[in-house]
């Protein structure tokens, strides 16, 4: 069996597990090269010499960490542009903030070949290669185009759009039929596979085989859901640490008597912050009798602040927070608390376990972690509520939290009088249902399924003859 090499934009801080930074694909990576041995190769986030294509190693906990430096150029039109200014929106369903300029795409496929010429000399013939995201879909192709024939699986963590937005993309065809170089394709939801299949039907006028088989161009694929998941064990002890701790008897200090609702997410367009502003602002407009009886604390992390639209979005909410306490406060009363900082993942873990009910209402989201996160850092005897997003891939999954749609005030307004109001024995019975799911869809169930599928394993650990590249 072959060593384990990731592939991602970035690669994690991983002397520093419980930072704000070490999210969900930093913590499966994490784990996954611990325990078999392996590469992570991922920008350094630092601007270098353009053409260096030798990246610098190092190793932490036995995993090498291989770190390629990008110039400024580079960030500015294939991390920031084609990444993060087409791609970006256009799976997130902006396509009218989609920037379509032909400098972005050539150098997003410079820097994939940049990628690719680092790992030359790091892969073994037994290697599995696994490339995580958006940024990097053509990686596959270049590495095919230098002879490699390893098992190479990718994973995209932002959902997959429909037809008709994918359409709009210029090099739409191009982008996929690069993803035909890969094995094996995962997707967080059964619609974004579904979108794909779509795609792939009407445009290619392939039809797969019902294990998600795929034939087209003269090499085959498998497309397949891997909903991602945490480790809930994790986040309920990092919910009772000093750090965890300390935040939540905080808050239960300064909200004493009223419920409090907590929204975390990053300042990004398809989070729908605004929508939710607006509809906690219509719940108090309809609700006079609650005035004073709630607070609503919205964690806002700062994200790409470099990218206009961003800035913009910023402004807005900043704005917009104080319309509402400006609206709606009193002198021993502020409605929206809202918050422009990153918090670690232990202090999280502590405000997540303080909520009386979470607001998770992306736009549109390839899963979200904050609503496993918020559902493991529960008290089982006094759970809070989670209100998500029909648009969020873990919908499909978290089915006994209250559904809403992100685009109506009225509805999300009524799901925060439902969940402020609820009683506790239907709280506790929605919560076991949660955290089953939670605890059976773990990170680690995420990591193993897609592994033994890439490296085409059963679940004996034998290994089956598997539908290589061609």
């Amino acid at each position: 069996m072959g060593r384990l090499i990731v592939v991602s934009n970035r690669v994690a801080d991983l002397d520093k597990p419980q930072s704000a930074s070490s999210g969900g694909l930093a913590m499966a990576m994490a784990g996954a090269l611990r325990e078999e041995g392996g590469i992570w190769l991922g920008w350094s986030g630092n601007s270098g010499t353009e053409n260096l294509t030798r990246p610098e190693l190092s190793e932490i906990d036995g995993v090498t960490i291989a770190r390629l430096s990008l110039s400024d150029r580079e960030i500015d039109e294939y991390y920031n542009g084609f990444a993060n200014r087409t791609l970006w929106p256009l799976f997130h369903y902006r396509n009218d903030l989609a920037a379509y300029e032909q400098s972005f795409r050539d150098t997003y496929t410079d820097v994939n070949r940049r990628f690719a010429e680092a790992l030359r000399d790091l892969i073994e013939p037994d290697d599995v290669i696994w490339v995580q995201d958006y940024h990097l879909i053509p990686l596959g192709r270049e590495l095919r185009a230098m002879g490699f024939t390893n098992r190479i699986g990718f994973f995209l963590h932002i959902p997959w759009p429909a037809r008709e937005i994918f359409i709009t993309l210029p090099q739409h065809a191009e982008l996929v039929w690069s993803m035909f170089a890969y094995d094996l394709i995962g997707f967080q939801s059964r619609g974004s596979l579904q979108a794909f299949i779509d795609y792939v039907s009407t445009d290619l006028n392939a039809v797969p085989s019902p294990d998600g088989a795929i034939d087209h161009f003269g090499r085959s694929l498998t497309a397949r859901s891997y909903p991602i998941g945490i480790d809930p064990a994790e986040m309920a002890s990092l919910a009772l640490t000093d750090a965890g701790r300390e935040s939540y008897e905080r808050l239960k200090d300064v909200h004493q008597g009223r419920k409090l609702l907590v929204g975390v997410d990053r300042i990004d367009y398809s989070k729908g912050l605004p929508h939710k502003f607006a509809a906690y602002s219509s719940f108090l407009k309809s609700n006079h009798e609650l005035h004073g009886k709630t607070s609503f604390l919205q964690i806002g992390q700062p994200s790409r602040s470099r990218v206009q639209e961003y800035q913009e979005l910023s402004e807005h909410l900043i704005a917009e927070a104080g319309r509402i306490n400006g609206h709606y406060g009193k002198l021993d009363w502020t409605p929206l608390h809202y918050h422009t900082q990153s918090y670690d993942r232990a202090a999280l873990a502590g405000i997540y376990r303080a909520a009386d009910v979470c607001l998770v209402t992306p736009l549109r989201d390839g899963m979200n972690l904050v609503a496993k996160e918020f559902v493991a850092a529960q008290e089982p005897e006094d759970p809070g509520v989670l209100i998500l997003s029909q648009f969020a891939g873990a919908a499909e999954q978290l089915e006994d939290a209250l559904i809403v749609n992100p685009y109506s005030d009225d509805q999300c307004a009524a799901a925060i009088l439902c969940a402020t109001q609820m009683p506790l024995d239907e709280r506790k019975e929605r919560w076991r249902n949660l955290i089953n799911s939670v605890t059976t869809e773990s990170l680690t169930a995420w990591k193993e399924r897609f592994l033994c599928d890439l490296r085409g394993k059963d679940a004996d650990g034998s290994t089956q003859p598997f539908r290589r590249w061609a």
